[in-house]
């Protein structure tokens, strides 16, 4: 038998595999977490045109928390290869384009991470370690809370690119990412192993613990409203 969970939490995002990520992480907590379809939100669209991560996050968290009235958790993260620039950061989910699938923007990374490693005779450069990283950022908004104003935390894991995409769990660039400690891409770990050391586990990890303390004190404003 289910038991009911007394809050809910409306998760800023139309990518399932973000979703049932951030399910997996919160299953121990009083609180529900719905998709934008589940509250008729499913064409609500935020343009993610900010700089960082931490500034896209942000964003959507305060507009789906604006238009549900609901409490709204958001999250930005992507892939940093420091031999990129950082690239392709905030542009991670559109890198090879503005509908990019993830294995277009797959292609695109290794493209670009070709034509950066050619050598003058037009061959390929040796295998060398691309350090990179996944980054997250996650924003909490609660309209009638502290003003609705955000909480944000954020977390990384570190690792390197591969030329060879290896794996088939996950999303995204999983499947070209080195996990640091490991000899294994993110798509290789099992769930309950990605659990542990994604960049979005180590930042929900953090916000757990906000969000402990945002539903006491909606369980206490509720109390207090029907004079318990």
């Amino acid at each position: 038998m289910t038991q009911t969970k007394t809050h809910a939490l409306v998760v800023a995002t139309h990518n399932k595999g973000k979703l049932d990520e951030l399910r997996q992480i919160f299953a121990d907590l009083d609180v529900t977490l719905l998709s934008l379809d589940d509250v008729g939100r499913g064409a609500l669209t935020v343009v993610e045109d900010g700089d960082t991560f931490e500034a896209n996050a942000v964003k959507k968290a305060r507009a789906v928390a604006a238009a549900t009235m609901m409490m709204t958790l958001a999250d930005d993260s992507g892939l940093e290869v420091d031999a990129l620039g950082g690239a392709p950061g905030v542009r991670s989910a559109r890198y090879a384009h503005g509908r990019a699938t993830d294995a277009e923007n797959n292609a695109a990374l290794l493209g670009a991470i070709e034509a950066l490693t050619k050598d003058p005779t037009g061959t390929g450069a040796g295998e060398g370690a691309l350090k990179a990283r996944f980054r997250c950022v996650l924003a909490l908004v609660d309209p009638f809370l502290r003003d609705g104003e955000p909480h944000v935390v954020d977390g990384a894991c570190e690792g390197e690119i591969t030329r060879t995409p290896r794996g088939s769990g996950g999303f995204g660039y999983d499947p070209l990412f080195l996990v640091d400690g490991t000899d294994r891409t993110m798509a290789e770990l099992s769930e309950a192993e990605k659990n542990q050391v994604s960049h979005r586990a180590k930042a929900s990890a953090k916000m757990k613990l906000a969000l402990e303390k945002v539903l006491a004190e909606r369980d206490t404003f509720t109390r207090r409203v029907s004079g318990e």
